[in-house]
C-alpha cells in the first residue's frame, strides 16, 4: 500500500517539523502543517494552524526542546497514515517554562504530491500535571 519512498518523508517530515517548532521556522511549518490543520489538546480545545503560528511568532509560545519517542506510522491508504508516539518537550508560555509530556496521534495526508500533518490529538501521559503544549 505504501512504497519506502513515501516511509521515508513522513520519518523527514516530523523530523523536520521538530526542528521547524524549536526553530519557530514559520516557512516550514506552512510547508509541513496542512493550510486545514487543526490540533485537539486533552481538554477537548482546538487549535488551528493560524493559531499555532500567531502563538510561536508573538513568543507566547517557544519550544525550548523536544525530544521525540516511539513514532510509529500506518498507511491506511497510499494517500493516508497515521502516526503515533509520544514526546517530551520544555517550553516557554505565559513568561513560565515548563516540561510536557504526551501521547500523540497525527492524521498525515498526500495532497498533489507531498505530505503534510493535516490533524493532532494530544494526550497527557498519566500522572502528567502542569501546561501542554500546541504542536
Amino acid at each position: 500500500m505504501s512504497s519506502r519512498t513515501d516511509e521515508q518523508k513522513i520519518i523527514q517530515l516530523f523530523a523536520d517539523g521538530d526542528r521547524a517548532l524549536i526553530g519557530a521556522d514559520v516557512s516550514e511549518l506552512q510547508r509541513i502543517y496542512a493550510d486545514d490543520y487543526i490540533q485537539a489538546d486533552e481538554f477537548g480545545q482546538a487549535t488551528t494552524k493560524a493559531d499555532l503560528l500567531r502563538k510561536l511568532t508573538s513568543g507566547a509560545l517557544r519550544f525550548v526542546s523536544m525530544t521525540s519517542k516511539g513514532r510509529q506510522f500506518r498507511f491506511v491508504s497510499e494517500n493516508f497514515a497515521i502516526v503515533h508516539g509520544s514526546e517530551e518537550d520544555e517550553i516557554e508560555q505565559g513568561g513560565a517554562r515548563s516540561h510536557v509530556n504526551y501521547l500523540y496521534m497525527d492524521v498525515v495526508i498526500k495532497r498533489d504530491g507531498r505530505w503534510q500533518i493535516v490533524a493532532s490529538q494530544l494526550v497527557k501521559r498519566r500522572g502528567e500535571t502542569g501546561v501542554t503544549a500546541d504542536r
